[in-house]
């Protein structure tokens, strides 16, 4: 199905919220709120079209959370934009039985999320948000677009997402160094330099990994993969850690203070920021499958920071330091790929009501339990970009209805959709 064709903006209309930004949180809450009568809001997004991390459709790669995990389903297992519902209507349902594998492809996982957003009415592709004031007076939010239209609402969501990190060592570095986010449009051209060197950790360093050792022999390259991680951490699933996923523990983690929150922040990452066992063993696997031959042109090393980068117009120099060894080293690479994640970073637009936004004392947003970062606790609610306070459950997908179930609960003053109090079967305050 095509997209509907975007309504212009009514610039007197008060709208009860402006959802700012579409990934799939913010397109969750789109669904949610969509069949409510008396909930207006729209969904402003700067991109032509949905779009989920298209740098890394690689063949077979798929979520790490199961297929109930969806933009709804925790929330409204009834809704009509569940993943179920898309694969029904798509002729694939029996298909994905056979398979017996609770977890979507992320390029079906695009697609779904894409179906779900030409549904809607509420979305409008293209509208970039240039400004974000607020009049005293009306108690209105006012969302100014590039192309000069003039949305007023009484709340604000946000959801524009966390864009790709590119650490310091190079932030100003020239050349054609790509982060992994754009790994598939520059694949081809990669595998025609001679050495490539892929900089981080987590599931992403790892496909792109697994990815060009398959090719190795055939390219001819030497492949190096650095990461700062003591090791090649595995995502942690056993159940009782998915117990961390729960409105029990967003409760604990949210009243814990705010040093323990950041220390804990960093202690958790292998929580939700590790890699796939079973990829894991599959680099294993191929790595020694390709050993049969000759010894493989690849290095594999940890507890190695990234200190600085240089190019002279053909090749890139890398600094690194081990740091459980103290010693410093260097790598020199012709391809450089940047598996560094994703970081929040507060937008422009939100410049002129600053003052009505709460931060923590270390410059982030001052989340509230409720999901609210402005003055009132109440008026502008935020997406993600959350870990230092509600811990793992920020980036979740399958806390995502959870999430949008409590914010529309606040936009609405009534608990529309059930919210979860009590699901784990551990305690985890004394």
């Amino acid at each position: 199905m095509t997209a509907r064709p975007e309504a212009p903006a009514a610039p007197r209309t008060v709208y009860d919220f402006v959802g700012i930004g579409l990934g799939p949180f913010n397109l969750g809450l789109a669904c949610l709120t969509e069949p409510i009568a008396g909930l207006g809001g729209v969904f402003l997004e700067s991109k032509p079209g949905f779009e989920w991390h298209a740098g890394m459709f690689l063949d077979g790669a798929h979520l790490q959370t199961p297929f109930m995990s969806d933009l709804v389903t925790l929330a409204d297992p009834t809704s009509p934009y569940s993943f179920l519902n898309y694969l029904k209507e798509k002729g694939r349902l029996y298909s994905f039985y056979i398979r017996e594998n609770f977890y979507p492809l992320r390029v079906e996982y695009d697609d779904y999320c894409r179906w779900a957003a030409a549904r809607l009415s509420s979305v409008r592709f293209g509208t970039t948000v240039t400004e974000v004031t607020y009049d005293e007076g009306e108690e209105l939010y006012s969302v100014r677009t590039q192309t000069g239209d003039t949305y007023r609402a009484r709340r604000l969501v946000l959801g524009t997402g966390t864009p790709p990190h590119v650490p310091d060592a190079c932030r100003d570095l020239p050349g054609d160094f790509l982060h992994s986010s754009r790994y598939l449009d520059h694949r081809d051209e990669l595998r025609r330099k001679k050495s490539i060197t892929l900089v981080g950790s987590g599931q992403s360093a790892a496909e792109i990994y697994h990815d060009l050792l398959g090719e190795i022999d055939v390219h001819g390259y030497q492949l190096n993969w650095v990461t700062r991680s003591p090791r090649f951490f595995p995502l942690e699933y056993t159940k009782l850690t998915l117990e961390m996923t729960s409105p029990e523990y967003v409760d604990y983690y949210h009243a814990l203070p705010e040093e323990t929150r950041y220390r804990l922040t960093e202690q958790h990452k292998g929580l939700f920021k590790g890699i796939d066992g079973a990829l894991i063993d599959d680099i294993f696997d191929l790595l020694y499958q390709k050993s049969l031959a000759g010894p493989v042109p690849t290095r594999l090393l940890t507890n190695s920071s990234l200190n600085s980068a240089s190019w002279d117009g053909a090749t890139y120099t890398l600094s690194f330091r081990q740091e459980e060894q103290g010693k410093d080293f260097e790598l020199r690479s012709e391809g450089l790929v940047l598996a560094t994640g994703h970081r929040y970073a507060e937008p422009e637009f939100l410049r002129p009501v600053r003052h009505r936004l709460r931060y923590d004392s270390r410059g982030n947003f001052d989340i509230g339990r409720n999901y609210a970062v402005d003055v009132t606790g109440r008026g502008v609610f935020l997406q993600n970009a959350g870990v230092h306070a509600h811990s793992v459950t920020s980036p979740d997908l399958g806390m995502g209805p959870y999430r949008n179930s409590c914010i529309i609960r606040e936009l609405l003053g009534c608990e529309y959709y059930p919210v979860e109090k009590t699901i784990a079967f551990q305690e985890f305050a004394a």
